[in-house]
């Protein structure tokens, strides 16, 4: 900007008063509805997704808050209690004071839960035991000096300076005040910091045990992977710190993935004999899992259902990659979005009042869409000829029959539920678990078929007829139990009926019913028979006829009837409760069932996707111009495209300087150099740094590599490319 001043100086030059107007940044909501189907409904379905997600996410934080609250409040009260015993003053006491108290937590190999739980122990410890909190973790520490600088940084909320490196510049000695890298400085911090703390309230009285409790306040170091640190850096580190134990009160805490005996490999005996060290078990993650399943997904409040193919990627991908419950909710969100995006008919997935609401809000296209639905199909058929008619026809009344058939399937679910749970508390104590142990498997399996028609079915019912009584009855128990709180008119029928099969139990003569006259003698008229001179054959048969006449003549006990009556109650719920989710109409508004697109986005194949962008870039880089056919090599194509695609057209070994040749060539076309010139093909610098980086990015993505079997060659590590 120019002035008319010739003299030197300083100018102002003030913005203009119309400001540019800022576009907007995009919302979650304008995301979700760019390339939704049925853009009519994207709004309320954006808004159902929210909340169903909100639901997840707040549902298995108060969950994972749960299952950790006993291990936690254990380590809170060991903290407290070795806190307590430094200010004792008797002989173990003091043994005991000269050790470093150091809890060694086995979180199991889900490391991508182990941050939550990290974070609640540290909130929890910073509310009720000590602010001191400091934690790190092995990809930060990588030197002791590392580690220290982290230390101090965490606790003090300041700068740290270690010694060999470079000395801040000025300006930045006005914004922080820097400390220096040393225990030393931490002990004169803890002390002036606890001091300030006793003497901060001069007004209120307090009692010895109070100012010492306040005084002496732990200080926590939490090492979350203690597996990946560097075993020098750790035992230098706890050597140091035991010379500062009688003026600084530390804590340590091991995050253990594997087993305690890491602590042993990792420490030698003078280092783990200045750690007085207890063991803290968590929950097992496939616990963990057990209960997010039981309680977030098969409750009939929770909307959106998994079908079984979805339901066994999720569950594979937990059980053979990560044990990663977090993992799992986050496909689990993956699905949800995935079928409020992909699915117009998603705006009924809620519940039963705000989707009968929503029945009566559909438009024209999302009724077509309900009559091409393959269960309304099935639907249609069994109706008269009349009533196709209207529902094809008449959208007014398809609607009316709509809520019905939505009504219908939220009694389904509510059924199919408490069903399922008694089921599975009659299956899951059986030998050899014919239905499963977890009830999820009980899930999978009635998802997939009718499980009454199942062999496995069969089996469990026979081996529930041997019970004795005394389990029978406690299983039937626990299914009233199950039934009781349910609010639905069927179950508490269900309910009844199993109290009063009870009741009968208790009444039961537990005396063996007498076998009566008749029966010894039609036993006893075949072995006169057995005196007489016969073979093998006919001694077969009478022994078949003595087998066939006790059967028919044996009388059932008054428990053995009441056993089979229960049974038989328990198989007409099975039937009547537990048919497949597809035998509902309009399940799919509820139920997500794209497998490979879960699949594909959680249990990626990286080398596939590799090869299909350097083969197809134009998909990648959405430019039209790069679309080529198969096997054919674009010369506009990006240079690690071209290189790669040379190298598909070679053997094993590879010779480099034919490669660069063919690069050049191709490469020559694009830049529209005429073929007939002599500079056409040739290799300048410029092309010769472009092929080595391209060649260079090949063997960082594990297409080739160097080989000493043939000089200026390299060696193809991949066949078959797309």
């Amino acid at each position: 900007m120019a002035t008319t001043s010739v003299s030197k100086g300083c100018f102002v030059f003030k913005p203009s008063a119309q400001k540019k107007k800022r576009k907007a940044a995009p919302t979650l909501e304008s995301y979700f509805c760019h390339g939704c189907e049925g853009t009519e409904s994207s709004e309320a379905r954006f808004q159902l997704f929210q909340h169903l997600w909100d639901t997840v996410e707040t549902d298995t934080e108060v969950l994972q808050d749960e299952l950790n609250r006993k291990v936690l409040d254990s380590l809170l009260d060991f903290i407290r209690t070795s806190s307590s015993t430094r200010r004792h003053s008797n002989w173990a006491a003091q043994m005991r004071a000269s050790e470093i108290p150091t809890a060694a937590l086995v979180l199991g190999v889900n490391i991508p839960d182990h941050d939550m739980t990290f974070q609640s122990l540290s909130e929890l410890l910073q509310q009720s035991v000590t602010p001191y909190v400091a934690s790190v973790q092995a990809k930060e520490c990588g030197a002791l000096k590392h580690l220290m600088k982290r230390v101090l940084e965490r606790l003090m909320d300041t700068v740290v300076t270690v010694d060999d490196e470079d000395e801040p510049d000025q300006s930045s000695n006005h914004l922080h005040r820097s400390s220096h890298c040393s225990l030393s400085t931490l002990c004169d911090w803890y002390t002036a910091k606890t001091k300030k703390c006793s003497s901060g309230t001069p007004g209120k009285k307090q009692s010895s045990s109070d100012r010492d409790e306040q005084q002496r306040r732990p200080v926590v170091i939490i090492f979350k992977d203690l597996e990946a640190f560097n075993p020098r850096v750790l035992q230098d580190f706890i050597l140091i710190c035991s010379r500062y134990i009688d003026r600084l009160p530390l804590t340590f805490i091991f995050g253990i993935a594997t087993s305690p005996s890491t602590i042993q490999r990792m420490l030698p005996h003078s280092v783990s004999s200045l750690l007085c060290i207890e063991l803290f078990q968590s929950l097992s993650c496939t616990q963990h899992l057990a209960t997010v399943i039981d309680k977030l997904i098969l409750t009939p409040q929770f909307p959106f259902k998994l079908s079984s193919k979805v339901m066994q990627v999720l569950i594979s991908i937990f059980l053979y990659h990560d044990f990663s419950v977090r993992n799992f909710i986050k496909g689990l969100q993956l699905a949800l979005l995935e079928h409020f995006h992909t699915q117009p008919l998603s705006v009924l997935c809620c519940r039963k009042e705000r989707a009968l609401l929503n029945v009566t809000q559909l438009s024209h296209g999302d009724l077509e869409r309900i009559r091409q639905l393959p269960s309304f199909k099935r639907y249609l058929e069994k109706q008269e000829s009349q009533e196709r008619v209207n529902l094809m026809t008449d959208d007014a009344y398809l609607k009316g029959v709509c809520q019905k058939l939505v009504k219908a399937l939220h009694k389904y679910h509510k059924n199919y539920y408490p069903t399922l749970r008694c089921l599975h508390s009659l299956t899951s104590s059986l030998p050899r678990y014919p239905l499963g142990k977890q009830i999820r498997e009980l899930h999978l399996i009635c998802l997939e078929s009718n499980v009454w028609e199942t062999e496995d079915y069969q089996s469990a019912m026979k081996l529930l007829k041997m019970l004795a009584k005394a389990d029978l009855m406690a299983s039937l128990q626990r299914c009233v139990e199950i039934l009781q709180p349910v609010k639905s008119k069927k179950m508490k029928n269900a309910a009844v009926q199993l109290k009063e099969i009870l009741a009968k139990f208790k009444q039961l003569d537990t005396a063996a019913a007498e076998i009566t006259p008749s029966v010894d003698n039609s036993i006893a008229s075949p072995i006169k028979n057995l005196q007489k001179k016969t073979d093998l054959f006919q001694l077969q048969k009478m022994l078949l006829e003595m087998n066939e006449s006790s059967r028919r003549s044996k009388k059932l006990s008054r428990f053995e009837n009441l056993r089979n009556e229960a049974l038989d109650f328990i198989d007409s719920l099975v039937t009547s409760h537990l048919s497949l989710p597809e035998s509902q109409t309009l399940y799919e508004v509820c139920y997500y069932s794209s497998s490979a697109t879960v699949r594909r986005h959680l249990n990626a194949t990286p080398r596939t996707s590799i090869q299909a962008a350097l083969s197809n870039p134009c998909y990648y880089l959405q430019n039209d111009s790069l679309k080529a056919e198969d096997g054919m090599v674009l010369n506009v194509a990006p240079d690690l495209c071209i290189t790669y695609k040379l190298h598909l057209e070679c053997g094993r070994l590879i010779n480099l300087y034919d490669w660069l040749e063919a690069y050049a060539t191709v490469v020559s076309a694009a830049e529209g150099i005429d073929p007939d010139s002599d500079s056409f093909g040739k290799v300048d610098e410029v092309r010769h740094a472009r092929f080595i980086r391209a060649v260079s990015e090949l063997e960082f993505l594990g297409f080739i590599k160097s080989t000493k079997q043939k000089t200026d060659h390299v060696a193809r590590l991949t066949w078959g490319g797309c």
